[in-house]
């Protein structure tokens, strides 16, 4: 099974980037997004994270 990371862009609600994570983990995409909230409280490095792969990620 071959799986490529890349935006969902049919499930997005800001730029897909939660989304194409959570199809990728074979999460929902309600905690994918409850995780990168408290990844963005809790150091401060998730904004920015989310903006570099909302950037680099490819859409599907």
């Amino acid at each position: 099974m071959d799986r490529k990371l890349c935006k969902n862009v049919g499930n997005k609600k800001i730029a897909g980037v939660c989304s194409g994570m959570a199809e990728y983990f074979a999460i929902d995409v309600t905690i994918m997004r409850i995780l990168w909230v408290i990844f963005a409280l809790c150091s401060g490095v998730g904004i920015i994270a989310y903006i570099i792969a909302a950037i680099i990620m490819p859409e599907s």
